[in-house]
């Protein structure tokens, strides 16, 4: 049987791909720069491939060794996640856990989740962070979080899902826009048309591109919003027009302006609301009692 990589030579190549170069991976390794540099290379051995290009100047990663680090990473989480079963196995709802919501979330739910967590849990320590959806789930592939609340459609494939509940889509624009002047409104050009988004790299632009069905709208004048705040900002100004997610309307956002929501005509679009983990996280009774706690919320709110 031919040998296998250790996690201490995966931990040195993960090292150094973040920072490229070995002085400062071997410190932030707490090892000296031959023990990196000679454990590198037998991982080079063992695998028989070249990871990594050296000279004078620069450190680079092969082809090869940039995909072996990205299967590295998930080694080491999953080791790390075996090892934290192991030590929580006893102690279920007391510790402490890295949670992210993403920014069309987070400002709707985390306010009425919280306070009910520490009532229900009150042992269970999360820390939260807010983030776009690709970050946050590259977050939780290299174990930096451990679960994360997002929306679908998306690339999920590798990941635990628990779907959770669906949100759907609302139009919003000023009263007296003939876009809102209809009972059930159907998507058509004459309002996408004048369609606001927000910026590349949020997941509800794709989710309302795709509720629109079309990969692309072009934006009011160039302007794209950053948050759901400039977004409904814009829209109160009369640039526009904006599809936006029965929860942040039922949250409140519009309270304090002049614009208006209307659904749509049924079969409305919408998104679903879900929790992700790692499938090897150590921590699955957290994560089926918090999704199981924000699926029951959300339907209280429905009522």
């Amino acid at each position: 049987m031919s040998s296998l990589p250790s996690l201490k030579q995966l931990r040195y190549l993960v090292a150094l791909a973040e920072q490229l170069n070995f002085t400062r991976a071997a410190e932030a390794s707490f090892v000296s720069q031959s023990t990196l540099s000679t454990g590198l290379k037998e991982l080079e051995s063992t695998l028989g491939v070249q990871l990594v290009e050296r000279d004078k100047q620069t450190v680079t990663l092969t082809t090869i060794g940039k995909e072996v680090v990205t299967r590295a990473k998930q080694v080491l989480a999953s080791a790390e996640d075996l090892t934290d079963f192991v030590a929580d196995a006893s102690r279920p709802m007391q510790k402490q856990l890295r949670l992210g919501v993403i920014p069309t979330i987070a400002p709707f739910v985390l306010p009425n989740l919280m306070p009910i967590l520490r009532e229900r849990f009150p042992k269970l320590q999360l820390m939260l962070r807010e983030d776009l959806t690709s970050n946050l789930l590259a977050r939780i592939r290299s174990r930096q979080l451990d679960f994360a609340l997002i929306a679908l459609p998306y690339d999920v494939d590798d990941l635990k899902v628990s779907p959770l509940y669906q949100d759907k889509f609302w139009l919003v624009g000023l009263e007296n826009d003939r876009a809102m002047s209809d009972k059930g409104i159907q998507i058509n050009s004459q309002w996408t048309e004048r369609l606001l988004l927000l910026e590349e790299g949020h997941c509800l632009r794709d989710h309302v591109l795709q509720a629109c069905n079309t990969s692309e709208v072009a934006s009011v004048n160039g302007i794209e919003a950053t948050s759901l705040l400039t977004l409904v900002q814009m829209v109160s100004s009369g640039l526009g027009v904006a599809l936006l997610p029965e929860l942040a309307i039922q949250s409140g956002l519009l309270h304090g302006t002049t614009l208006k929501a209307r659904p749509l005509a049924s079969p409305a679009p919408e998104r679903t609301i879900a929790l992700v983990a790692r499938p090897t996280s150590a921590h699955m009774i957290e994560f089926e009692a918090i999704a199981k706690l924000i699926a029951e919320e959300s339907r209280k709110n429905c009522r």
